[in-house]
């Protein structure tokens, strides 16, 4: 989770291939990158369920600051991650 909130603040090319990385595969959506609008500023891990060294999914429920053009402002979300070929994948929001 930290570096899928760190690839939206390099954002650009770098944070969009890290991304893309992480997103499995048949969730992904065509366009990886981050919003340039958006300057991403904390990140608050909220929980941990699962995850561990012997599990093949988890959930991390986060807070993720940001300001932008209409002012500061913050994403809550409950996200599963899935195991694959030994590395974590961002799944999607529940």
């Amino acid at each position: 989770m930290r570096s899928r909130y760190s690839a939206h603040v390099v954002g650009g090319r770098l944070g969009a291939d890290h991304l893309f990385r992480t997103w499995h595969p048949a969730y992904r959506p065509d366009d990886t990158s981050p919003d340039s609008e958006l300057s991403w500023t904390g990140l608050d891990v909220v929980e941990v369920v699962g995850g561990g060294v012997s599990d093949d999914t988890g959930i991390v429920e986060f807070v993720a600051r940001f300001a932008g053009a209409d002012g500061p402002g913050e994403l809550r979300e409950r996200s599963t991650f899935e195991r694959r070929a030994g590395k974590w994948v961002y799944v999607a929001a529940e």
